[in-house]
């Protein structure tokens, strides 16, 4: 029986910092490389039905150009993912400011977010699994966010080549924490992912203005480009002659997911072209955050140097809602302390299990 590994390599300094890469073998095809700056997740290597393997998330060449602005390539993005309106909230009577990064409004956490940070990194062994655990400290008053936060993300691998991500924080005062990854999804490696089919287990989401920020309450998917009930072709949808779709160029929506609260359950399932990759999202989260790479202009490539278009991936974030703290009836972001944060997501490869 293969047995999943870890271990690390040098990736490079930041800083006079050094940063390592951190490779999870599942031992049966599914490889993935982990980053300790911004915790990213740098490859992810899945075959096809035909036992070709392929990276399906888009990456960067290098660590410099990790280390430079880039719309969070596979970046863990705190400490709250999404946008807060305004970058102002408050909580307990108290208002806090965080930098206004995006449109007048905060954006994954600031300028200065996890992204942008060297984790600590440890590795895991276990019965049929591999581990790695990255640790981060962020100070009390970091990016305007009150309190001290300990945060870990442990990305984990096991025999049947899914990738479960668990986020973990504790705080030594009131604070909100929302963590995601923004791994840009590409399961055939063709120049757009307008073929892949799309489907998202909610059936509501939440429209936004102009700026991105939630306009209110949530709007029922039927009769409308953002139902994905049952898989659609995401290029149709985008096709769509819809408002919403034309201010953010295509998707860049948190859609609601059934059953919050109740634990792990699917949030997604993409399919390239002809079903030889497929990708199903489980998570905890209450909300999932497709985002169609509307902004990507070429001015990004790979290694091999393939640049990232606009509609060249998706995003596929699991998360709360954007713009919860100052949404006191959607499901809460607050952490006290001595409480525990905690989410999990799995990337799931079902055309692997035959």
């Amino acid at each position: 029986m293969p047995r999943p590994t870890v271990h690390s390599t040098p990736f490079g300094s930041v800083h006079g910092t050094p940063t390592h890469l951190w490779t999870l073998d599942s031992g049966t095809g599914v490889r993935a490389e982990v980053l300790t700056y911004g915790a990213s997740l740098h490859r992810l290597m899945v075959p096809d039905t035909a036992g070709t393997p392929a990276s399906v998330v888009r990456s960067l060449p290098a660590l410099d150009d990790y280390a430079a602005k880039h719309p969070y390539f596979g970046a863990v993005v705190g400490r709250y993912a999404n946008r807060i309106a305004h970058g102002r909230f408050t909580l307990d009577g108290a208002e806090h400011h965080v930098p206004a990064n995006d449109r007048g409004h905060a954006l994954h956490g600031g300028p200065d977010g996890f992204h942008t940070k060297v984790w600590d990194a440890a590795p895991d062994h276990g019965d049929g699994i591999a581990s790695v655990r990255l640790s981060l400290h962020s100070p009390d008053g970091d990016m305007g966010f009150p309190g001290a936060l300990d945060s870990t993300v442990t990305y984990t691998i096991d025999t049947e080549g899914t990738l479960a991500v668990d986020y973990t924080s504790v705080t030594d005062r009131p604070t909100v924490v929302n963590l995601t990854n923004h791994a840009y999804f590409d399961l055939a490696g063709g120049p757009d992912v307008l073929g892949h089919l799309l489907e998202v287990d909610a059936d509501t989401y939440l429209p936004v203005d102009d700026d991105g920020i939630p306009l209110g309450r949530q709007a029922p998917v039927g009769g409308t480009p953002f139902d994905l009930t049952e898989p659609r072709l995401i290029g149709e949808r985008l096709g769509a002659d819809d408002a919403q779709l034309r201010a953010a160029g295509g998707f860049d929506h948190c859609w609601v997911l059934r059953e919050a609260g109740a634990g792990l359950r699917r949030a997604a399932r993409l399919t390239a072209p002809g079903s030889v990759r497929v990708l199903e999202v489980w998570t905890t989260e209450p909300g999932i955050q497709v985002y169609t790479a509307n902004q990507l202009d070429g001015s990004y490539t790979d290694g091999a140097g393939r640049r990232h278009e606009r509609h060249g991936s998706v995003c596929l974030e699991t998360q709360h809602l954007p713009d919860s703290p100052n949404r006191p009836e959607w499901p809460s972001t607050v952490l006290r302390p001595g409480g525990t944060g905690h989410s999990r997501t799995e990337l799931r490869f079902p055309h692997l299990r035959g």
